[in-house]
């Protein structure tokens, strides 16, 4: 499937409004209605107040969108988005401040996240370490954050009566956080806590490797995370007092221009002014520059190289990276989106389909990777079977095949049509997501894009540009090429050892003759491009609500085979449904064997609806088809004008399914290393698996499963 692809634009930062820019918003107000007139005059109070610099009542938003939005900047720099939703119950905020762990000194690496740990632990204004969230807690909330490459962000929810309260205790973080040195000692071991659990997982593990293959002088080398070792043992050898270095850290870094802001609540935007105004105006300003990264960590010296890699868990994978410029200023028509869309594409003729047919591949993920301001990655991930990992040499050479067909076919404006009426119907119905995960995910995105364009920005295409688009397909070439090979396989030949996570793996120049063959890749006769998505819904009228809709889901059809329960949407007025099917059977779960059984038919039926369901699902269509201690479930959501097709075609298929013996072995092996690896899962998961064993009547375990595996065939 394609990635998420993130688009943004280069940072915009809109000056301070200038008398006639103040005159212009007064003489707007009488072309508005009398309550955006009450809000204006409110604006303009507080820009007379001169608290507030710019006020941004034109965010472009859905128009299923029922909240009301409100961007500000004020006058120490920060920028703000304010969310009214009276209908919500959970408020919630989030500020992300433009700085990460590749501005922290190079000499203490974790630096900026164990800072992001101790903003958490006191503030002149409310001195109790635990008072932030002993607060939030006993309001019904929680509290996180992060800490990223370029950025570090911090997030709440609570119950819609504490918000302000809320508020203040969060803003004391960057206006006076103590930092005490009764606290450092003690945080120093949770940030070492938090590394030790990622000790064991292969995406860490991945990523910190990709760090430490290339440019060493580039910030983006560093490791991020810290723990014991660098924030406490190395400091104190060398006599240096860590909390001096959060301190100095801070003062320098955390400045009101450098953060955005976004809270949502079920006040007015008028009530939300006056209680964010003057709690986040006190935060100071320190004018810092915002970073920018114009050299590319992956530079010539660091590419051509094949990487090969052992993991914790018995997995297969390749890894395909290339190095790109930043394209968040060319948001509006996202070349990156475009060539994952097709790099990513899963239906007839694309790259995943004759990598499934050769039994070398079973998904494949393209798309741009952010990096920082500055630069980004494009890469194709693929998760291989066994046979795969001896071929991938031939896997990358299709790759290239399939670029050089698009290299010739030329970008596509058909194709760009399409992926912008999809963008354009997700936006317009997308699903609400709550509240703390919404507020982190927009701040994130403030200095990305225009403050109008804040919400529509990640999702609307408006302009096609060919030339940009084939300027980004020239820069995925053998030349630039970076791959990573992953499995336990390369046990025997890696022999070098990453710092920080202990990853073993072995980096190697790719073979002049291997690059000839992939820069002499030509047309391959299988693979096309996509045709176009007959499944994209072109009706979203709404059936009329019956007057008698029950409350609750009504029995309108009960046989010796069926019983049926249906009930009209009430509450969202979006033109979709969901449907749900349990199809029962007493011999889906009588033991092992027959579970084992039940699971695999489940797998060789998703397998084989993958390329029609992946169109479904770009239209906005999705299914779920597992198997359960009673047998099968399916579960459609999604747009409901076209859901008939999709269930239509999911019976067919699972009534008349003709297995391949070679999908069959592919997938039983899977679920062997899927049941295997679960030994490598950290000790929360096993907690809750063996709080489920307790609490069930009937279960398999694992091992049950494992050993009856063997007896499983076509």
């Amino acid at each position: 499937m394609a990635l998420k692809i993130y688009a943004s634009t280069a940072l915009n930062i809109v000056k301070k409004n200038t008398v006639r820019q103040c005159h212009r918003s007064f003489s707007n107000l009488f072309l508005r209605t009398s309550v955006e007139k009450r809000s204006y005059i409110c604006s303009a109070m507080i820009l007379k107040d001169q608290l507030v610099s710019k006020v941004y009542d034109n965010i472009v938003k859905s128009d299923e969108d029922s909240r009301q939005y409100r961007g500000l900047e004020l006058s120490n720099g920060m920028k703000v988005l304010l969310v009214s939703d009276p209908s919500t119950d959970k408020s919630a905020a989030a500020l992300d401040v433009q700085i990460g762990f590749m501005s922290e000194p190079r000499e203490f690496p974790g630096l900026a996240h164990f800072c992001e740990h101790m903003l958490f632990l006191g503030t002149e204004k409310y001195p109790s370490e635990n008072d932030y969230n002993k607060f939030l807690h006993a309001h019904g909330g929680s509290s996180n954050a992060y800490t990223a490459e370029g950025n570090t962000c911090y997030y709440f929810d609570v119950s819609p009566n504490f918000l302000k309260d809320a508020l203040d205790r969060f803003a004391q973080f960057f206006i006076c956080p103590l930092f005490t040195e009764k606290a450092t000692e003690r945080e120093v071991n949770a940030v070492d806590s938090e590394h030790e659990k990622n000790l064991q997982i292969d995406s860490w593990r991945l990523l910190q490797l990709e760090k430490a293959t290339c440019n060493p002088e580039h910030d983006y080398s560093k490791f991020g995370t810290g723990n014991l070792e660098t924030l406490s043992i190395q400091p104190k050898a060398k006599g240096i007092n860590i909390r001096d270095e959060l301190l100095k850290f801070h003062k320098q870094f955390y400045s009101a221009n450098a953060m955005a802001l976004v809270v949502f609540g079920k006040e007015s935007l008028e009530e939300l002014m006056d209680i964010v105004v003057p709690l986040f105006s006190k935060v100071t300003n320190k004018n810092v520059e915002i970073p920018e990264w114009k050299e590319h960590p992956f530079d010539s010296e660091h590419l051509k190289l094949e990487g090969y890699v052992v993991p914790v868990k018995d997995v297969r994978t390749l890894n395909v990276s290339f190095p790109i410029p930043d394209l968040r200023h060319e948001y509006r028509c996202n070349p990156g989106s475009y060539l994952g869309h097709l790099i990513g594409h899963e239906g007839p003729g694309s790259l995943l389909s004759e990598l499934k047919s050769l039994g070398w591949v079973n998904s494949l993920a393209a798309g741009v990777k952010p990096g920082c301001k500055g630069f980004a990655f494009f890469i194709v991930d693929l998760i291989l079977t066994e046979e795969g990992l001896e071929h991938t040499d031939d896997i990358v050479t299709l790759l290239f095949q399939y670029l050089t067909m698009l290299r010739e076919a030329g970008p596509q404006e058909w194709i760009f049509q399409e992926c912008k009426k999809l963008s354009e119907m997700t936006f317009r119905f997308k699903d609400r997501e709550k509240p703390q995960v919404y507020v982190c995910s927009v701040a994130s995105r403030v200095f990305l894009y225009p403050m109008e364009e804040l919400l529509a920005g990640p999702y609307l295409l408006h302009e096609y540009k060919p030339d940009i688009i084939s300027e980004l397909l020239a820069m995925l070439t053998p030349d630039r090429i970076r791959i990573a090979k992953v499995g336990k396989e390369f046990e025997n030949i890696c022999h070098e050892t990453e710092k920080w996570y202990g990853t073993k793996y072995r980096l190697d120049p790719i073979k002049e003759e291997t690059l000839e063959c992939w820069k002499a890749a030509k047309l391959h006769p299988n693979l096309k491009l996509p045709l176009p998505n007959d499944l994209i819904p072109s009706n979203f009228d709404l059936i009329p609500l019956d007057p008698d809709n029950p409350k609750f889901p009504a029995l309108i059809r009960n046989t010796k085979l069926c019983r049926l329960w249906f009930k009209q949407d009430d509450q969202f007025g979006l033109p979709k449904a969901s449907l749900n099917f349990e199809i029962e059977s007493p011999m889906a779960y009588v033991d092992p064997l027959h579970y084992n059984m039940t699971h695999l038919i489940v797998q060789l039926v998703k397998d084989a609806l993958n390329e029609y369901a992946y169109a479904a699902e770009l239209a906005g269509l999705s299914y779920v088809l597992g198997n359960t201690k009673l047998g099968i479930f399916l579960s459609i959501k999604g747009y409901s004008s076209k859901q008939h097709i999709l269930l239509q075609k999911i019976m067919d298929k699972l009534t008349t399914i003709q297995i391949c013996k070679k999908r069959f072995d592919i997938l039983k092996e899977g679920l062997r290393k899927c049941l295997s690896n679960f030994r490598a899962e950290q000790p929360h998961r096993h907690a809750f698996y063996y709080t489920s064993m307790l609490l069930s009547e009937r279960i398999w375990t694992n091992d049950e499963l494992l050993n009856c595996l063997d007896g499983t065939s076509k």
